[in-house]
């Protein structure tokens, strides 16, 4: 990778690890990546070896940490009573911030701490809690009480750990931004027997689009409209974050946009393709663009039956949930897409495979059942499909069996193509000259 490229990183390392040499932790991260090791995890590898010898900072926290040492101020905590090999057992839990992010916390001692100690601690370690890493430390640990002095107030972590979308990182419980509503509806939920209307959409700054809900009324807000969130709730699921207003957040509409770097406008258009290397360096980005040639079309494409109930896919008739049901047609494209830089799975739904595959699902039904057989879809499919060139737009998020990209629209970019083709002319007819 160019050193330009990982210059930011280099000094994202230096900053978590201050008493390892910049140049130690160049050629450590260059040695990692010559060996393929995914960008990110080869920063969590240095992170994780060398963080004993300095302070991590809540924002770089990730699973699998040992032996680290952070400071910053428990922000609340609250004793809860658990099962422990058969044992009830206090444990105390809460949040932890420093300034550069809250996390979650757990502590399996009483440690005499209470909401707003500012605190050192040596020796504890994270682990992946709620889809997110969480801080844990006991006894083992030493703690040290600081000055408040040396930490920022509660309040001021709190309500003013401002970030941009895009630095939301899956440590955070707690942040603060200034966004614009570009989707919102209203949904009815049943909870305890009582009716609850939530509001739930899609925020947006010129860094990323995030999915929202709210249980509180936002008043006249609107689509379109900019408001200021204060202490709004991070949840993750599958590596991708969404914020959650609450009664404990501070919603304000803003009237005074000049200074604002984005519009609606901005915020609609489609994302610059991001390299597909980016995208696998991170567990989850909401509203993607990437592109690159289909290698693969994977086993589960094609025609395929779905439960009426869950929707989930069935095998002969069978649903995993509902036993045996009437199926629902469907079809789907499962593929992998590769751009040289790395390589993710797409999904497509019906309407996108239709768009792609150039023919409709009563087409795919009709050759099947000619053939008597699903998989000359499939083969279809593959032969059309293997090598073409292919824009997507979507999510992406991460599971045990790698990263995939369920599109939401999909498009061959064909100006890539034609610039692609004037490039390699250019190439052709220079060597020629040579």
């Amino acid at each position: 990778m160019d050193k330009k490229m990982i210059a930011p990183h280099i000094d994202e390392l230096n900053m978590a690890l201050d008493d390892v040499s910049r140049e130690k932790i160049c050629i450590e991260l260059e040695r990692l990546l010559e060996y393929r090791v995914p960008l990110k995890e080869a920063k969590k590898t240095l992170i994780n070896k060398y963080s004993s010898s300095g302070y991590i900072k809540v924002k770089d926290l990730s699973a699998g940490l040992n032996g680290i040492e952070i400071k910053g101020r428990i922000i609340d905590i609250d004793k809860k009573s658990v099962s422990v090999q058969g044992e009830n057992k206090n444990i105390f839990s809460g949040t932890f911030g420093d300034g550069t992010g809250i996390c979650s916390f757990t502590c399996w001692d009483d440690l005499s701490l209470k909401p707003g100690d500012a605190i050192n601690i040596k020796n504890a370690y994270t682990r992946l809690w709620n889809n997110r890493p969480e801080l844990y430390f006991g006894k083992r640990a030493k703690i040290t009480f600081l000055k408040d002095a040396e930490i920022p107030n509660t309040d001021k972590i709190a309500h003013t750990n401002f970030k941009k979308l895009e630095e939301i990182v899956p440590a955070d419980v707690l942040v603060s931004s200034v966004v614009i509503i570009e989707e919102m509806y209203h949904r009815e939920l049943i909870i305890k027997d009582q009716e609850l209307v939530v509001i739930e959409g899609v925020i947006a700054d010129e860094t990323a689009k995030l999915p929202f809900t709210s249980w509180i009324g936002l008043g006249t807000l609107d689509i379109g409209d900019y408001m200021s969130i204060k202490g709004a709730a991070v949840k993750m699921f599958r590596g991708l974050p969404s914020i959650n207003i609450n009664e404990r957040t501070t919603v304000e509409s803003i009237e005074n946009t000049e200074s604002i770097p984005f519009t609606m406008e901005s915020v609609k258009k489609a994302g610059s393709p991001v390299s597909i290397e980016k995208v696998l360096e991170k567990d989850g980005i909401f509203d993607v663009t990437v592109k690159g040639n289909i290698i693969s079309v994977r086993s589960g494409s094609g025609i395929i039956e779905r439960c009426p109930v869950c929707n989930r896919v069935t095998q002969k008739s069978l649903c995993r949930s509902h036993g045996e049901v009437e199926c629902l047609m469907d079809m789907r494209i499962k593929a992998i897409l590769d751009d040289g830089t790395g390589a993710v799975h797409l999904m497509l739904n019906r309407e996108l495979s239709e768009a792609i595959y150039g023919k409709s699902m009563h087409d795919a039904e009709k050759i099947a059942k000619e053939s008597i057989s699903n998989n000359v879809v499939f083969d279809d499919m593959r032969k059309k499909l293997t090598g073409k060139y292919l824009a997507a737009r979507g999510n992406s998020s991460r599971n045990e069996f790698g990263v995939s990209v369920v599109a939401r629209s999909v498009w061959i970019p064909e100006d890539d193509i034609l610039e692609n083709i004037d490039r390699l002319l250019d190439t052709f007819e220079t060597g020629c000259d040579e």
